[in-house]
């Protein structure tokens, strides 16, 4: 209900926003007509106020330890981060918006689906300008796992930063051959009661998408736009087979995690012998931090899950644009890439394609130490599924509370 409310509220914003300013458009022009060093020389000794999840100790230490030192080194760019994300960052920019500020207080977002859909909607991002950054040759814009978001072409108004994939992540102790199917997870729940379950945020959404779109026989019919008829028609299939699992999740299903946080640490303690991730080295991550025991294993079920990318945009009304796009343009770098891929600092995906780079990086990305405890991302691929256009999840979240918690 929360969602679908500020959705109107995003929509009904629309409704009353203007056009992009003639200054704005000259502002832009000029700014994007400079050549890439000229920007850099502006940028330089700037500011850049970044809003940012924060929920996992390894990427905020990269940020500040690595990101924020090398940027401070180099231009002379100070990075300010704080947290938000999703419904936040959109609140943020829509109430600078209606109180008609000149200035935004932000500068850059890590975003992506969802919030990149609303903040097009409201007119909230500055855009085109990926393909000025000077390390934007390395990023092959027709992949559709990249140049599209959520159903969404980027157009040029968010720039990719990581690419990952949904892993379903077991302890290999208790439980020997993983499910492949839904059919199979309902025997294993049956056969292991309490041992399963998935978080109502993100994550869990996340692996609801997956079922919904092997209900649908796969991701060509789910393909574009929000469809009423295809989602009541495939969701109710859905509502079905969660009710047969429903009294085979931890605590018979009659609570959910609320976040994939707390799914984790009952993964950790044995209470439960699967948790999921969006990110699908995070259980090599896990367990180099001695969080997950060493038998922990990750896997992409046949039924397949959802690789997706996360993006940087820069908000329409930040005042430190060179800023942020010389900042996003180091993020993107093969150096930062490759140190984020690096399953000891992140393991984040890089969302360069890898044939484009020099011969040096080339070869440093492919003596990257490889992932010990998940397959490798080309395995894993093979059951890559798209994202859903945001309405999907919207309703999704919505319903399942009506549908399967509250009852």
């Amino acid at each position: 209900m929360k969602q679908t409310l500020f959705l109107l509220l995003v929509l009904f914003f629309l409704g009353c926003s203007g056009e992009e300013a003639p200054q704005d458009a000259a502002s832009k022009a000029e700014l994007l007509d400079m050549p890439w060093d000229s920007i850099v020389a502006r940028a330089s000794g700037g500011e850049v106020n970044m809003m940012m999840w924060q929920g996992d100790p390894q990427i905020n230490a990269y940020m500040r330890d690595y990101v924020a030192s090398q940027l401070r080194e180099r231009y002379g760019i100070t990075l300010r981060i704080s947290p938000g994300q999703g419904t936040q960052i959109v609140q943020s920019l829509m109430a600078e918006l209606q109180a008609g500020k000149d200035a935004s207080e932000l500068d850059l977002l890590w975003i992506n689906g969802e919030t990149f859909y609303q903040l097009r909607q409201i007119r909230g991002l500055w855009g085109p300008w990926t393909d000025h950054l000077a390390n934007a040759r390395y990023i092959d814009f027709d992949n559709p796992f990249i140049g599209i978001d959520f159903q969404q072409p980027v157009e040029g108004y968010e720039c990719p930063w990581g690419n990952v994939q949904m892993a379903l992540i077991y302890n290999g102790e208790q439980v020997p051959e993983p499910p492949q199917t839904r059919a199979e997870l309902l025997a294993w729940a049956k056969a292991n009661p309490g041992r399963f379950t998935f978080d109502t945020q993100f994550t869990g959404l996340t692996f609801l998408k997956a079922l919904l779109i092997d209900i649908a026989g796969g991701m060509e019919a789910l393909n574009g736009r929000f469809d009423e008829a295809k989602y009541d028609r495939y969701s109710a299939e859905l509502w079905d087979y969660l009710r047969q699992l429903k009294p085979y999740l931890w605590r018979e299903g009659t609570t959910f995690p609320e976040g994939v946080a707390p799914m984790h640490q009952m993964f950790a303690n044995g209470e439960l012998w699967f948790t999921m991730s969006n990110n699908d080295c995070e259980v090599d991550n896990k367990i180099l931090q001695g969080v997950f025991p060493s038998s922990s294993r990750a896997y992409a079920p046949a039924f397949g899950t959802i690789q997706n990318t996360h993006y940087l945009g820069i908000p329409r009304l930040s005042p430190h644009k060179p800023a942020a796009m010389v900042v996003a343009n180091f993020m993107i770098s093969p150096e930062a890439q490759y140190r984020k891929q690096d399953p000891q600092v992140w393991g984040d995906g890089t969302v360069l394609d890898l044939d484009q780079l020099p011969a040096e990086w080339q070869t440093r990305f492919a003596e990257l130490p490889n992932r010990q405890y998940a397959p490798p991302r080309v395995e894993l691929a093979e059951h890559a599924l798209m994202e859903l256009a945001p309405d999907y999840m919207i309703r999704l979240a919505e319903d399942f509370r009506a549908e399967i918690i509250e009852q």
